[in-house]
């Protein structure tokens, strides 16, 4: 399994690394991709080297885009073409798009969330066309192919949903075996 993270300036770092940290935990390949050349400067200010530029990230097949909220990262995501297109494209072969915090609002303005139910950070959706979009308080939503969370407190147990959509409920208890969570 093959998964891209993209990450864009003012990303919410904590539910970047906890994503490619559990993910890569659970031996998926882990693609992390700035929108342009160099390092990005998260919201809290800790820097991230992505792996590859979204460029050359795009050269190949993923089974899943998951997006890191935060502000404006979320808006930097939102306003990249090349993104909306993956995950139109994405969607189109019935693989997996997953957005937590401030992300969704990528997710709908790409035309994914049509008849959906999904979760974000409160207020971060506000004053957007959610006609045919049922918002709900879950820490975790799985709607088909689509799945959204709301925020870093729910990180972890997003990154272990997407695991478990990936590999298997068995994997998932390996890597929440391994937190310590209980």
């Amino acid at each position: 399994m093959k998964v891209l993270i993209p990450l864009a300036e003012g990303c919410e770092e904590l539910e970047a690394v906890t994503m490619i940290d559990l993910l890569r935990r659970a031996n998926i390949e882990v693609v992390t991709a700035g929108l342009a050349e160099g390092p990005v400067t998260a919201s809290r200010g800790t820097v991230l080297v992505p792996d590859a530029t979204l460029d050359a990230a795009l050269r190949e097949e993923y089974d899943m885009v998951a997006l890191p909220g935060g502000l404006p990262g979320a808006d930097h995501l939102d306003n990249d073409g090349r993104l909306r297109d993956l995950l139109q494209g994405m969607a189109s072969q019935g693989r997996y798009t997953a957005a937590i915090c401030a992300a969704p609002k990528v997710l709908l303005h790409a035309g994914l969330l049509r008849g959906k139910c999904i979760t974000a950070y409160p207020g971060a959706l506000d004053g957007l066309d959610l006609r045919d979009v049922t918002l709900q308080d879950d820490a975790v939503i799985v709607d088909g192919n689509v799945v959204t969370s709301r925020g870093p407190g729910t990180a972890m147990d997003f990154a272990l949903t997407l695991i478990e959509l990936l590999e298997g409920v068995k994997v998932r208890g390996e890597v929440e075996a391994g937190l310590m969570r209980s």
